[in-house]
């Protein structure tokens, strides 16, 4: 089974080896049919703490690495 991967924007940087990444996703509304954005933020790894906040990255699932971090930051999304 492939891995998930999911693009975001770095809102902080603060801890050491993490980075929380906020993603964005849209949503319809079954009745309405209006859509709407939502937002979840996920801790990610970041073993050289190379990525700052407000940095668009793409992160990967991966096993879990502390109680709230199963994601890696993949790669720097220009």
């Amino acid at each position: 089974m492939p891995k998930k991967l999911l693009q975001g924007t770095i809102v902080s940087d603060k801890m050491q080896k993490t980075v929380v990444v906020q993603v964005e996703s849209i949503k319809v509304h079954p009745k309405y049919k209006r859509r709407y954005r939502m937002h979840k933020n996920f801790k990610a790894h970041d073993e050289t703490n190379q990525y700052h906040t407000g940095d668009r990255v793409v992160i990967e699932e991966t096993t879990p690495i502390s109680k709230d971090k199963t994601w890696i930051v993949k790669s720097k999304l220009n």
